[in-house]
C-alpha cells in the first residue's frame, strides 16, 4: 500500500493516571494531537495502554474519557482508519471499543507494507528473553479462565483493584524507567534482533517501555519506542518511506 498522506502512532497515553484532573488535562492535549493527525492523516496506529485501566463487563465499561473517545468517533466517521492494540493495561476489549468507536483491535502483533517499507507494530510487552513472571501473568490474564474469574469481580471492586494496582505501576513513579539499559539488556531490541535473523522488517514500532527510542538495528533496519504520554508526549509520524520520531507541542 502506498499514501502520500502522513501515518501517525502513539502509544502509552494511560488514561486514568494520576487522578481525573491531571488525566482529563492529558486527554485534552491528546484530542488536540488526534485533531492535527486527523487534518492529513491516511492512518492513525495506537500501539496500547491508551488507558491506564479497561475491562468491559457484559454491561459495564469503565466511566469517563468522552472526550476522547468523541474524537475517536470523528475520525473514524470522517474515514480515516484507526487500529487499537492491547496493552497490558488495557488487553480486556470484547466488542465495545470495535463497535463503538469503528476502530480495528489488534491483540499482538501486525505487520504491514506501506510505500515499500514492512513495518512490526506490537505493544511490547512479553517481547524478548526474561520477564517470564510477567509473561505468566500475561497469559493468565489473556486466558478465559483469567478473564472470568475476573468478570465476577462486582465493577467497583475491580476497578478499585485496579487503581490500587496501578499506584505502583512505572508510569507512576517518574523517571523510575526512564534509563536506557543498553541494547543488549534491552528486551525489545534483543526481540529486534532475533527476528531480523529470519525476517526482515525495515522498522519496528513498539511502546510498553515508556522511553522514547530510535535505534540502528543494522540490516537497513530501526527500531522505535514510542515512549508515553504522561511526561515525554511522543509519537511517530511516517512521511513516505522514513518514521521520525517527534515531541507534540501544541
Amino acid at each position: 500500500m502506498n499514501t502520500k498522506k502522513p501515518i501517525y502512532f502513539a502509544s502509552d497515553f494511560h488514561l486514568g493516571v494520576p487522578d481525573y484532573e491531571s488525566s482529563l488535562i492529558r486527554e485534552k492535549l491528546i484530542c488536540d494531537w488526534l485533531e492535527m493527525a486527523r487534518q492529513n492523516a491516511s492512518e492513525i496506529y495506537l500501539l496500547g495502554d491508551v488507558f491506564d485501566f479497561w475491562f468491559e463487563y457484559k454491561q459495564v465499561i469503565p466511566k469517563g474519557f468522552a472526550r476522547f473517545f468523541g474524537k475517536i468517533c470523528e475520525i473514524t466517521d470522517s474515514g480515516i482508519p484507526v487500529t487499537f492494540f492491547k496493552g497490558n493495561h488495557d488487553m480486556w476489549t470484547f466488542g465495545y471499543i470495535e463497535k463503538e468507536l469503528g476502530v480495528k483491535v489488534i491483540s499482538d502483533e501486525l505487520i504491514i507494507e506501506r510505500n515499500g517499507r514492512k513495518l512490526f507494530l506490537h505493544h511490547g510487552d512479553g517481547l524478548g528473553p526474561g520477564d517470564n513472571g510477567y509473561k505468566w501473568i500475561r497469559k493468565l490474564f489473556r486466558s478465559q479462565f483469567g478473564i472470568k474469574l475476573f468478570g465476577f469481580l462486582h465493577p467497583r471492586i475491580g476497578a478499585g483493584l485496579a487503581q490500587y494496582l496501578s499506584r505502583s505501576s512505572r508510569i507512576q513513579n517518574k523517571g523510575s524507567d526512564k534509563v536506557f539499559n543498553g541494547e543488549d539488556k534491552e528486551f525489545i531490541v534483543l526481540f529486534c534482533k532475533e527476528m531480523l535473523k529470519t525476517q526482515h522488517c525495515d522498522y519496528f514500532i513498539c511502546g510498553h517501555r515508556h522511553l522514547p527510542l530510535n535505534i540502528d538495528l543494522g540490516q537497513q533496519s530501526r527500531y522505535i519506542n514510542l515512549g508515553e504520554w504522561v511526561n515525554d508526549f511522543t509519537y511517530a509520524e511516517m512521511n513516505g518511506t522514513e518514521i521520525e520520531l517527534k515531541v507534540f507541542k501544541p
